[in-house]
């Protein structure tokens, strides 16, 4: 029986729906779920048979509008989105779980108040601690439980956040490998990861946030 049955008939997590998304990245399959910890929607699109796999190339890709909808330069979630499909693209059996975690769990709201902040002269830290919040509000239990509906039993993760890897971690998701997700910096994102990679933690080259373009 798979893991995902399992969570059938209102015990716990489950998939919804599943469908082909064909795209400029190539034809992945969608997942929508249901009965998630968080009550949120969010999806993974994948390429190939997941159930039972191990070491699975996998992207937590948290949403932006901004970034991922309008191609906003503030920010490389765009760009780290883009480079995740195509790797997935590349191989049978990787995968993205879009999450629903629109500014580092503050929401689009507070991420547009917080970007106010941040043209006054304040980093991303320091305009988050603002507003009130953390540093980052995400928490990564659901994306657990996607995994566990899909059958997977580890997974090579492609982040450059380290928090990521502990709260997964934690949540009881065996991680093989750190596969870094770096992308090149531009003039209107260099402080925006330097501060990623100084305050945050996020391991990040200083090499390629001072001297990319």
């Amino acid at each position: 029986m798979s893991v995902s049955s399992l969570f059938a008939g209102g015990r716990g997590p489950a998939i919804a729906a599943r469908a082909t998304l064909p795209s400029r990245h190539g034809e992945f399959q969608i997942v929508a779920f249901e009965g998630l910890c968080d009550g949120k929607e969010h999806v993974a699109i994948h390429r190939g048979s997941l159930e039972g796999r191990r070491d699975v190339l996998t992207r937590l890709h948290s949403e932006c509008l901004t970034g991922d909808a309008f191609a906003s330069l503030r920010c490389d979630c765009r760009e780290q989105l883009e480079l995740s499909l195509d790797r997935v693209a590349e191989r049978d059996g990787g995968l993205v779980l879009y999450m629903r975690q629109e500014g580092r769990g503050i929401g689009l709201c507070n991420k547009i108040r917080s970007y106010e902040l941040q043209d006054q002269g304040l980093d991303t830290v320091e305009a988050n601690l603002a507003l009130g919040f953390r540093d980052d509000e995400r928490d990564y239990e659901a994306a657990a439980e996607m995994l566990a509906c899909l059958g997977i039993h580890s997974i090579r993760l492609m982040t450059n956040n380290p928090n990521k890897v502990a709260q997964l971690t934690r949540h009881g998701v065996q991680i093989s490998e750190r596969i870094p997700h770096e992308v090149a910096a531009g003039d209107h994102n260099r402080h925006y990861l330097d501060t990623k990679r100084r305050r945050s933690g996020h391991l990040l080259a200083e090499q390629s946030v001072d001297e990319a373009g």
